[in-house]
């Protein structure tokens, strides 16, 4: 009854990291949205986002990679944390989810990963500025993902020697160091180049 009881209050705060995460996510995805339509309205517009050479939004919002599927990605993303807004609403409640959909979740989460890693090297190395709501988003997107390894560990279509090795890292929080190394390496990205 105890362990049960342990579990319950892990999950929550895993899913109160989905909220609080997605929150963010929500919010620099918004913010990020109106200064895409400010700048489609009128070009020359001066963005809230655009601190100094190196943050400057309006060099990111111009470039194709800001559209990739063909609408803004803040679309997309205001979408993504939407949903897991509400997944995380659900589980915080203590509803129980479905394997299935927790899985699907993870999946687009994942997905999100390696998009945003991949949008913030495009950022960074080939448009040469960095779009300060992009980290916000890009760093809730690691919250999220956090948390739902942990959530999803037991279900996680894996063999079973790669399962304990996970098990064993979260167990010890050494799963920590994962999300933390993504975060350094883009920093490190971001020294790289301008610093």
């Amino acid at each position: 009854m105890i362990r049960i009881f342990q579990k319950h209050n892990k999950d929550k705060l895993l899913y109160l990291t989905i909220i609080i995460s997605s929150l963010i996510g929500i919010l620099a995805s918004f913010l990020q949205l109106l200064e895409k339509i400010n700048i489609l309205e009128n070009p020359s517009a001066t963005l809230i986002c655009n601190i100094n050479y190196i943050f400057n939004c309006t060099n990111i919002l111009d470039a194709w990679q800001s559209s990739f599927f063909g609408f803004p990605n803040s679309l997309m993303c205001i979408i993504f944390f939407a949903v897991m807004l509400t997944i995380g609403l659900v589980g915080w409640t203590g509803s129980t989810i479905n394997k299935i959909l927790r899985l699907v979740m993870h999946f687009f989460t994942t997905f999100f990963l390696g998009f945003g890693f991949w949008y913030l090297w495009q950022s960074i190395f080939s448009l040469g500025s960095i779009c300060i709501f992009c980290l916000f988003c890009y760093s809730a997107v690691l919250g999220i993902s956090f948390a739902w390894l942990r959530i999803n560990i037991d279900d996680l279509p894996m063999n079973k020697s790669a399962r304990v090795y996970l098990k064993k890292c979260t167990n010890d929080s050494s799963d920590i160091l994962i999300w933390l190394s993504i975060a350094l390496i883009i920093i490190a990205e971001i020294i790289l180049k301008f610093f």
